[in-house]
């Protein structure tokens, strides 16, 4: 039998290495290594350098939380609410108090502070025979001017009388439910009118509410475009007071459900069986509870202006305000056991809601004032 020869190992790197850094001599020198293949490369493409952006500027440090504030358990920073603090008035060189043109104007009862701001920008009020700038300050010893041609848009705008239904809100839709100047329109004009205006679209232009009725109240509702009417009937300084007549059933003291005074649409409590005293409520309403009616309640922690409280048959009450907190009577009749189920404003002023019918309206009369 014929032995065969081993064979090296294929590749140069399974032979050992001399100290000479060669092949060694009884070890064959491996066969000549064929030439290498070509191989095409993509060129290698420079990456473009990214733009150098300049840094940010250094944020300034946080400084102290403001006296308002209180730290929380974390790093959290909680406002505290704390009354508002009003500046001081500012005093001009004479020592007379200024204050904001546009509200020495409504002071004066010339127009709405947005009615004097209108007037000022288009050029129409002068300060001393001079033409005022927003924001001047003035003093009660200036002497305001306004434009014939302000007076005569203002004399344009109209005030509206509605008997406003149940089911209807005061300004805004709300919830789904119809705004009042929804009844606005030639069809709902009261046909007794004694104003003899006629109706045009742009009286409905910037047509609000003066004063609120909720959903379910019904009665006299003021709309107008004159903001002079407006402060007059719903501003910090009006006088103006209104008269509603309230139906009511006696439940005794502190048994009336109180209502959250910023809940939205509260329905009026209807009358049922289970209803203590729902007729003749004046024979078993104690009498010092109507006393606490007219003066000596408190709404939202600030005591109410003393009202004009009485009845006007047995299950109805009359009142008389000259303020308008949200929900004020209903509130006030809660505090001593009444429930109201019915509720109707007759008058604001002296404008009262008269034969006009629910539903439609009328225009406030030139000669009529509240």
């Amino acid at each position: 039998m014929s032995s065969s020869r081993p064979r090296p190992p294929a590749g140069p790197a399974a032979a050992p290495a001399s100290d000479a850094g060669g092949p060694p001599a009884s070890v064959p020198a491996a066969p000549a290594a064929a030439p290498a293949r070509a191989v095409l490369r993509r060129p290698t493409v420079a990456a473009k350098a990214a733009p150098v952006r300049p840094a940010p500027p250094p944020r300034p440090s946080r400084g102290p939380a403001p006296p308002n504030y209180r730290t929380a358990s974390g790093p959290f920073v909680a406002p505290v609410r704390q009354a508002p603090v009003r500046a001081a008035p500012a005093v001009a060189a004479n020592g007379l108090v200024t204050s904001r043109l546009n509200k020495r104007m409504a002071e004066l009862g010339l127009c709405s502070r947005r009615e004097a701001d209108d007037w000022i920008a288009q050029g129409w009020v002068k300060v001393n025979g001079e033409v005022a700038e927003m924001g001047l300050q003035v003093t009660a010893a200036d002497r305001i001017e306004v434009d014939k041609v302000a007076q005569g848009f203002q004399e344009q705008r109209v005030t509206i009388l509605l008997h406003k239904p149940m089911g209807y809100v005061s300004g805004q839709a709300e919830d789904g439910h119809t705004p009042a100047v929804a009844l606005i329109n030639p069809r709902t004009h009261w046909r007794d009118d004694p104003s003899r205006i006629r109706f045009s679209p742009p009286q409905l232009r910037g047509l609000a509410p003066a004063g609120r009725l909720d959903i379910d109240s019904v009665g006299l509702l003021v709309l107008t475009q004159d903001g002079r009417v407006a402060r007059q009937l719903i501003g910090e300084d009006s006088t103006i007071d209104k008269e509603y007549l309230v139906r009511v059933v006696y439940e005794g003291p502190g048994q009336a459900a109180p209502r959250h005074p910023g809940e939205r649409s509260a329905p009026l409590q209807e009358i049922n069986e289970r209803d203590p005293v729902s007729t003749n409520v004046q024979a078993v309403f104690p009498p010092e509870l109507l006393a606490r009616l007219r003066h000596g309640l408190s709404l939202d922690g600030q005591p109410l202006k003393p009202a004009k409280v009485e009845w006007q048959n047995p299950e109805q009450l009359r009142f008389v305000l000259t303020e308008g907190k949200k929900r004020q009577i209903r509130r006030m009749c809660e505090q001593v056991g009444l429930k109201v189920v019915g509720l109707k404003r007759i008058r604001m002023g002296r404008v009262v809601l008269g034969n006009l019918p629910v539903g439609q309206w009328r225009y406030l009369a030139p000669g009529e004032r509240f």
